[in-house]
């Protein structure tokens, strides 16, 4: 058990060939950059380094709490979680998790094909995404079959941003630290309107979002795209891209340009450029959302839940989380009562914004 930051270029260089050979999607979550950018920012972050005799055979990402209770490194933010490893390493959980101290280990994107935790999930969610394997041009002619409307009116209004606000540019790549922060400050009001927890007012996942943003490595990149109208950004996002997904993470938008869907033009215009790139998926993550139903290709599972040992931890753990779960699974299998929560958080927002 070791900090990530402790790992040695070998060790490291063993992960991401694990990586490579596994045949899941090289999402950049997966890779060593990401956690040692969060062991940079959390201190509670560990590897769990797995040997067969002298060689390393397995890695296993955590963050340690109280009473032995872990959690996927970055969890709240990673989008991909769970053992690095060969397919034909022989490996008890349990005896993992008690030699890490754990007596629990809690996920919400476990990644699909993690025999190790999936028996473990408590519940299973759709991680959407755009498949330009094909190239752009296919993925837009399954758009213009599946979502014609949604394409013809986002294209549409692309043209009249262009005749009403000044020239669109799109920029995939976008090295400018002022156009990081801006989308930072249009994700945070979004957060606050929205009646949503700010995850930027946390330092650690700001800080975390800025060194992500300078690190390029093939496996693990931070890539800020953006969107411009006569120079003035309008719409941005940042996330993580491999040679071949790109991990979509935080997309914002002027409100000010709302009514040109800004945001559905930016992801389209990124779909391109990423194809253009040679990256054959976008991954728009967990959690439903019109526009996301208006992209997507299809769907990867993701699972959440957590592995326990008896124990006093397991306790707390269940005391402390599965009652929360349990709660938002049912709210979340009834639509008009889901609704009714999405009110009371848009309310929540609103309240909060007039409080300030």
């Amino acid at each position: 058990m070791v900090r990530p930051g402790d790992l040695s270029a070998g060790e490291l260089e063993v992960w991401r060939e694990l990586r490579a050979k596994s045949g899941a999607p090289a999402n950049p979550f997966m890779e060593p950059e990401f956690t040692l950018a969060v062991g940079r920012v959390r201190s509670s972050a560990r590897v769990a380094v797995v040997y067969e005799g002298s060689e390393p055979a397995a890695f296993f990402p955590y963050e340690k709490g109280t009473v032995g209770r872990g959690r996927a490194v970055g969890f709240g933010v990673s989008d991909c979680q769970g053992l690095i490893a060969g397919p034909e390493l022989a490996l008890e959980r349990d005896e993992l998790m008690r030699s890490c101290g754990l007596s629990s280990w809690e996920f919400d994107n476990l990644e699909a094909g993690q025999p190790l935790f999936a028996p473990d999930a408590a519940a299973e969610y759709a991680s959407f995404v755009i498949d330009v394997g094909a190239g752009y041009e296919a993925y837009e002619t399954v758009l213009r079959r599946q979502s014609p409307k949604f394409f013809k009116t986002t294209t549409a209004k692309e043209r009249r941003l262009a005749r009403q606000a000044g020239e669109v540019r799109f920029v995939f790549d976008e090295r400018d630290p002022a156009a990081l922060a801006r989308l930072m400050e249009w994700k945070s009001a979004q957060y606050r309107r929205t009646g949503r927890r700010d995850r930027f007012a946390q330092e650690w996942i700001n800080t975390l979002v800025q060194q992500l943003a300078h690190t390029r490595a093939p496996g693990c990149s931070g890539v800020l795209s953006v969107l411009y109208a006569a120079d003035r950004p309008v719409a941005a996002h940042f996330g993580l891209r491999s040679a071949t997904v790109l991990a979509c993470w935080f997309p914002a938008y002027d409100p000010e340009f709302a009514k040109y869907s800004p945001g559905l033009v930016l992801h389209l215009r990124m779909a391109e450029a990423a194809a253009a790139e040679g990256i054959g998926m976008l991954d728009l993550g967990r959690g439903a959302a019109e526009y996301k139903d208006a992209l997507k290709t299809g769907e990867m599972p993701v699972y959440e839940g957590a592995s326990t040992r008896p124990g006093a931890g397991a306790v707390l753990h269940w005391i402390g989380r599965e009652p929360s779960r349990r709660a938002h699974g049912f709210v979340r299998k009834r639509p008009r009562l889901a609704e009714f929560a999405q009110r009371g958080l848009r309310q929540a927002g609103r309240l909060r914004g007039a409080g300030r």
